[in-house]
């Protein structure tokens, strides 16, 4: 029996009660991270719809990237281009728990590039 949330549910908790009250309304863009895989949609909660998704497992980035910087670098141009296609330019940064380094910051500051406000 556990007595309470881990750090990193915590930390969750923590971040997305955040972005609820200071998003505006904005679509957030949400990051999960696995020791094989990134992740990444944008999310509109007011909806609950996902309006864009890119990850390691889609077919043209799966056979060349792995749990690197790099692949996540790609995760966040696509993401960014299929957020552009969907109308969106501004979202809400939900880094889900994981710390901004590493891949979620490559992640980040890829989708910037591609055009993505946040």
């Amino acid at each position: 029996m556990t007595k309470g949330l881990s750090l990193f549910e915590k930390r969750r908790r923590r971040n997305r009660t955040a972005l609820k009250a200071r998003g505006s309304g904005r679509p957030r863009l949400s990051i999960h991270r696995s020791g094989q895989h990134i992740y990444a949609q944008v999310i509109d909660d007011a909806e609950g719809k996902t309006l864009a998704a890119a990850s390691t497992l889609d077919k043209d980035v799966r056979g060349k990237a792995g749990a690197n910087k790099e692949a996540a670098a790609e995760v966040g141009k696509r993401v960014a281009e299929a957020a552009k296609k969907a109308g969106v330019t501004q979202v809400v940064f939900d880094r889900g728990g994981f710390l901004f380094h590493g891949r979620v910051k490559a992640l980040a500051d890829a989708a910037r590039e591609g055009g993505l406000e946040f």
